[in-house]
């Protein structure tokens, strides 16, 4: 099957270089280009994209508001955004993962990873580089004034709906760490971790495991480490 990629950036020497680089793998294609993120959402629906690569800083609607309406549309509950950003130590990246994002990547990461990490994307699978981005939220949500606190108290009670064993692996999702290592840290095979996080997706409503990382720490399941 071919992944259908859609780039959305202001630069247009940027789009050309990606749709070069995805171009040239034979099971994607680039089947649109957007300069900012209204264009993004609407060629989203147009062109039916498996997955975008969103650059969050565009002029008039930005990537984050774009972020959250493909998110929010039913009809593209299966399309995955992937963040490009010029800063990973980025407070707009923690709240594109909110939004309904699968992952971030550095604009300066090796033309492998940009390709590894659409590939992961369509796969709904772990999003790309889960400790750094785990790293990430912790410092931004350690920085945040309890007084302006925006989180949802709703999702800590949710928490009460998942297993011991589910918490368990959660923390663990939590903690950057794939299926494989999960499973080694709790001595069950990979298949069963992979089954307890399908249904802590499903019980919490993520989307993906990104969102899981945010609940995680949004419901206090986790607490950010302060250095």
């Amino acid at each position: 099957m071919t992944i259908r990629v859609l780039l959305a950036d202001d630069q247009a020497l940027l789009r050309s270089a990606f749709r070069v680089l995805v171009d040239s793998e034979p099971d994607m294609e680039v089947v649109g280009e957007a300069s900012d993120g209204a264009e993004a959402v609407r060629l989203t629906k147009e062109q039916r994209a498996d997955v975008v690569l969103m650059d969050i800083r565009m002029p008039g609607t930005d990537g984050l508001a774009a972020t959250r309406m493909i998110s929010a549309d039913p009809d593209l509950a299966d399309v995955r955004v992937v963040i490009l950003t010029t800063f990973e130590v980025d407070d707009y990246v923690v709240q594109s993962l909110r939004a309904g994002a699968s992952g971030f990547l550095g604009k300066g990461a090796e033309p492998e990873e940009l390709l590894t990490a659409i590939r992961i994307a369509a796969g709904g699978q772990a999003l790309l580089s889960p400790a750094a981005t785990t790293g990430l939220i912790s410092r931004f949500l350690a920085q945040e004034d309890p007084a302006d606190d925006d989180r949802d108290p709703a999702r800590g009670e949710r928490l009460d709906s998942l297993t011991v064993r589910e918490r368990e692996v959660l923390v663990q999702v939590a903690g950057g760490h794939s299926n494989d290592e999960i499973a080694e840290r709790l001595e069950v095979s990979p298949l069963t971790v992979k089954t307890h996080v399908n249904r802590a997706m499903a019980k919490l409503g993520a989307r993906d495991r990104a969102q899981l990382v945010v609940i995680a720490y949004e419901s206090g399941l986790v607490r950010p480490r302060v250095e």
